[in-house]
């Protein structure tokens, strides 16, 4: 255990990121190269050994966070390693991408700074690697069942792995040319850098699990056919349908969907262009969407030279401390400034976000090309329009950061395998399972096909990326059940929450 006065000790010390003029000139993690291990070890001995860890709640993975902080006071990497791999495929990823419920739920929270259990996360599992405590873990025999994983982000690639080891073998099917969904398109590299990715399929390869990169499945390959010819099939497609602003003027020349934008400009960092066909250097952008993606065009917007960046909430601008209807251990929705959010800051001196706005329509040259935007500001509750609010901007690079309705409609995957949407638009799945009760596949709806199962955000909706790992690892949970008929994988997904059959 820690010491349970170490709270008292020390206070609250992130790990400083990379100074902000130095990081705006590359496209290496904000963190990138930064000692501390002896600050992480201060970090974790603050953890006080409260007896009912609430940061286990806040955590989808249910990650045994007082543990790895103990192992990590005492500078055991070995054992922080072997405790963090018990219940998280991919720390490395949560560790840079999760915004940290598990600290808003940390029972500090309640009258103190929490623990900087992300920058604890980050480190133990930078040392896994370091040390070499990641070797691949194929399985001692194989089971002889098939299974086929459609789509290779966060939750496809969890589920594999599980499975893989678990014996059966596994092929992932991914659209794109890449293997990764959005962890290698979507995320630019300053959160994350790729190597971190391809050494994890890397290591699936060496266990055993097949990649299939081009194959869009209900396009290239019948979606039934291919259930045919598996065992058991996990759809993790993800929620890719990027929601649309149909104002005026949208189809003007420089308005792009935000998610466009970012899988250009990762691709230049793979290599597959000298410069982005989408390019923000010399423009005056505007972002549209007030979340995360809305974050990562920000920061990649101002290293490609942007004239100006403003990014346009429609929300109203949140308080600094919880609401009485946000109570610990929630996590709440207060005002948090990012990476991106404090380069933009240490460029031009004010915060780049206007809050309660909203867009009336773009305007364009003789051209086609859009030069201006046009808002009104919008009642913080009911986000109406104010009245005699309207306003101008300027605006020669406009994108739409909206978020995601759910998986794309109409495919080919969804009609071959009969899927329904559920009343939230994600891919129904079977209400009488769950993932920690399920004995049977339940049947695709429309088809009769068992064996079907969905994971992540195809079925969750637009979330995080330890929901997605902790889906994955329910879905290959339920999965193998159905092929063996008991299971000793662990299913994460806490009762009563969204079931895994489709």
């Amino acid at each position: 255990m820690t010491d349970p006065y170490g709270f008292l000790k020390f206070p609250r010390r992130p790990v400083p990121a990379r100074p902000v003029e130095e990081r705006l000139n590359d496209w290496h993690e904000v963190y990138a190269g930064q000692a501390r291990l002896p600050l992480i070890s201060e970090q974790a001995g603050r953890c006080m050994d409260c007896g009912l860890p609430f940061c286990h709640s806040g955590c989808p993975l249910g990650n045994l966070i007082p543990e790895w902080n103990a192992y990590a006071k005492q500078n055991d990497w070995r054992a922080a390693a072997e405790r963090l791999h018990a219940t998280n495929n991919f720390p490395e990823f949560t560790g840079r991408l999760c915004p940290a419920p598990c600290e808003d739920a940390c029972v500090l929270t309640i009258n103190t700074d929490p623990v900087t259990i992300k920058n604890v996360e980050q480190a133990i599992a930078d040392e896994i690697w370091a040390r070499g405590y990641a070797s691949p873990r194929p399985p001692e025999q194989l089971s002889g069942k098939t299974v086929a994983v459609i789509g290779s982000g966060p939750a496809g690639l969890a589920a594999a792995q599980q499975l893989t080891r678990t014996g059966h073998t596994v092929a992932v099917y991914e659209r794109a040319d890449r293997i990764g969904g959005l962890l290698r398109y979507g995320i630019p590299a300053f959160k994350m850098e790729k190597h971190h990715l391809n050494r994890r399929i890397e290591q699936m390869r060496t266990e055993g699990t097949k990649f299939r990169t081009g194959v869009d499945v209900g396009c290239d390959v019948d979606a039934a056919e291919l259930s045919g010819r598996y065992d058991a099939v996990v759809i993790a497609v993800g929620a890719t349908g990027q929601r649309e602003l149909p104002v005026p003027g949208r189809g003007l020349n420089g308005v792009h969907q935000a998610m466009d934008y970012l899988t250009l400009a990762n691709r230049v960092r793979e290599g597959d262009y000298v410069a982005p066909p989408v390019s923000a250097e010399g423009r005056h952008v505007v972002i549209i969407g007030g979340g995360d993606t809305g974050s990562d065009c920000l920061g990649t917007a101002l290293r490609q030279g942007a004239a100006s960046v403003v990014q346009l909430d429609i929300n109203p601008e949140p308080g600094e401390v919880r609401r009485d209807t946000e109570p610990w251990p929630t996590y709440p929705k207060v005002y948090r400034i990012s990476h991106a959010h404090e380069e933009a800051r240490g460029r031009a001196g004010t915060d780049p976000r206007v809050f309660a706005s909203a867009t009336l329509c773009f305007e364009g040259d003789l051209a086609g090309h859009v030069r201006r935007i046009r808002l009104v500001e919008v009642e913080p509750e009911a986000r109406r329009p104010r009245p005699g609010t309207e306003y101008v901007i300027t605006a020669d690079l406009v994108l739409l950061a909206l978020g995601f309705y759910g998986p794309e409609r109409g495919t080919g995957l969804m009609r071959q395998l009969g899927l329904a949407l559920d009343d939230r638009g994600n891919f129904a799945r079977d209400a009488a399972f769950t993932a920690e009760t399920a004995q049977h596949a339940g049947r695709t709806p429309g088809t009769g096909l068992d064996g079907v199962f969905i994971a992540g955000d195809a079925g969750r909706g637009q979330s995080l990326v330890v929901w997605a790992i902790a889906e994955g690892r329910s879905a290959a949970a339920a999965t193998d059940r159905y092929l063996s008929g008991s299971t000793v994988l662990p299913a994460p997904v806490a009762p009563g929450d969204r079931p895994l059959v489709a």
